[in-house]
């Protein structure tokens, strides 16, 4: 069944700046940062438009081999030799960094986990042996507070202080920095207390070493209402505006900027998992539930980082461990990320605060092609997901008037139950299908829309008659460039499963794949008539799909 959908720009009118907020991207293996795969999509990125983009990865700190596994990663960047002096190797941890700055890109420092040597082992049951200890240390090891927090605040200076004398104190003070990951569930095996200890020693370290370095936490995992994130993210905040430091006993620790985590969903390993879809309206409530804290404890005129924003919480799990999965390859993800951050950029306009989302996703080697995990990119194939990140990135600053009555509304955040609602076996069937988007102006002038349509049920079929309106068009004729994201276009996937969905495709087979993985015309260019400054477009958009149109 088809609806109609009418859509208003008004290419005349600005309306403010758009936000490049999706410019941030992370991963936990730290170690593919370097390597060849990793060079490459690092470089796809740092080719965008607006680049740089910001990456944050996980392991930074930790003590193992340097090599990059599923959910860990090291670097031996401390240890301590036989007479408890610190050592500091920094070989690895720079090539990660190096591998951010060479390609065009930033770092979006995370500042964990425990090194083995520093680990307070009061956490831990008692083991014996280098295996033992080694083994206890990669399961729980790196998620304990330190043994000894002056040696934590000499670590965090001499880090900072390595980073300025190489990259130079105004690089350094553009990029992000933030303290651990998720501390409120098992990243962490501390208190919330001792989150807030930690971070005092980490900021009095760090800006007595750059005093503008841009410093953040708490990084909490979803904030639902009365859950174990948002008690933590409060008492975080109440700890920053009116606790006593703990390194310096006076009142307060300054905050830079404030990170939390929002997901749509969680699909855990599950064989034989019955159907399950991620939901756009609890992710972007979790936005809201975090904001409306940093308002309370007035904190309201800093920038936000939702320092992981996706759909789900498990980045290496792939459709051979929970059939669900199977939306990270196709069109879904796309619209799924052009739904949420178009939402998430309406909640910066009514809160007045800059919130940008980091998409936590980038590649794995050696997967077989579309496994499933939260990728841009299998075996060198650019993913549908991908191509969203390349309209973002050719798109202008000036927002132009933008009006959709297919929208869905903000209504839903007010919905009582929509906070605790748990997800887990959520279908978004019966829902309506969200037609919205906005549009800027170009670099050149021109006017550029992104029309997105999603529906939470990765099933929906409708198609939707789409007519739009463009006024404020100075001419008498206008070109237009029509790009598309959905089944057949942009879309790899679809080749992928036309050429007998081979694990690891070669030859021709894996050239006819990588052919579709641009971003591709719906239709060819063509010229349109302006009638006293307004044109008209027409043409379907189905229930999972983006249309990119460029009017010059």
């Amino acid at each position: 069944m088809s609806s109609q959908v009418n859509i208003n720009v008004d290419a005349s009118k600005t309306t403010g700046v758009q936000e490049h907020l999706w410019r941030y991207i992370g991963y936990d293996e730290c170690n593919y940062s370097y390597i060849p795969e990793g060079i490459e999509l690092l470089n796809k990125f740092a080719a965008l438009d607006d680049a740089p983009y910001y990456f944050r990865t996980h392991f930074m700190f930790c003590t193992g081999n340097c090599h990059g596994t599923y959910k860990f990663g090291s670097t031996n960047i401390y240890w301590e030799n036989e007479n408890g002096e610190a050592v500091y190797d920094f070989t690895y941890y720079d090539k990660i960094i190096d591998s951010f700055i060479s390609t065009g890109n930033k770092p979006f420092v995370e500042l964990g986990f425990m090194p083995m040597d520093l680990v307070d082992t009061s956490y831990l049951r008692p083991v014996e042996g280098n295996w033992d200890r080694y083994n206890q240390y990669k399961e729980t090891g790196w998620t304990c507070p330190p043994k000894d927090y002056g040696k934590w605040h000499d670590f965090i200076g001499v880090l900072v202080s390595h980073l300025v004398e190489k990259y130079g104190a105004d690089e350094v003070k553009t990029w992000y920095f933030e303290l651990w990951n998720e501390p409120d569930i098992f990243y962490w095996s501390g208190t919330a207390a001792e989150y807030c200890k930690l971070f005092d020693y980490t900021e009095h370290a760090a800006h007595e070493a750059l005093p503008e370095l841009r410093l953040s936490g708490p990084a909490v995992t979803g904030i639902f209402e009365g859950g174990r994130a948002q008690k933590f993210f409060r008492f975080f905040l109440e700890h920053c505006k009116e606790g006593t430091n703990y390194c310096t006993q006076e009142k307060g620790t300054r905050l830079d900027f404030i990170t939390f985590h929002v997901k749509g969903g969680g699909f855990p390993f599950e064989m034989h998992a019955p159907k399950a879809v991620p939901s756009v309206e609890s992710l972007v409530h979790q936005v809201k539930l975090g904001l409306d804290a940093i308002v309370e404890y007035g904190y309201q005129d800093r920038e936000v980082v939702l320092s992981e924003a996706d759909p789900d919480g498990w980045a290496a799990g792939g459709i051979y461990d929970n059939a669900n999965m199977i939306f990270r390859n196709t069109e879904y993800y796309a619209t799924y990320v052009a739904s949420t951050y178009e939402k998430i950029d309406q909640l910066c306009e009514r809160y007045g605060i800059k919130v940008r989302p980091l998409a936590w996703a980038f590649m794995f080697p050696g997967e077989r092609c579309f496994e499933g995990t939260r990728t841009f990119t299998t075996q060198g194939i650019d993913k549908a997901v991908f191509n969203m990140f390349k309209i973002y990135g050719s798109l202008g600053n000036e927002k132009l008037t933008f009006t959709s009555d297919g929208a869905e509304k903000l209504d839903f955040l007010t919905e009582p139950d929509i906070g605790k609602k748990d997800h887990s076996r959520y279908t978004g069937e019966g829902e309506e299908t969200d037609v919205s988007g906005f549009a800027v102006r170009g670099k050149n002038n021109e006017t550029q829309i992104v029309i997105y349509s999603h529906n939470n049920d990765r099933d929906k079929q409708d198609d939707h008659e789409i007519t739009v309106t463009v006024d404020g068009l100075g001419s008498t004729e206008a070109t237009v460039t029509h790009y598309r994201i959905d089944a057949e276009h942009s879309n790899p996937y679809a080749e992928w499963v036309r050429q007998g969905k081979p694990l690891f495709p070669k030859g021709e087979q894996y050239d006819a794949i990588k052919a579709r993985d641009g971003l591709e015309k719906y239709e060819e260019d063509r010229t349109v008539a302006v009638k006293d400054g307004k044109a008209e477009l027409k043409f379907t958009l189905p229930a999972h799909g983006v249309s990119y149109l460029v009017i010059r």
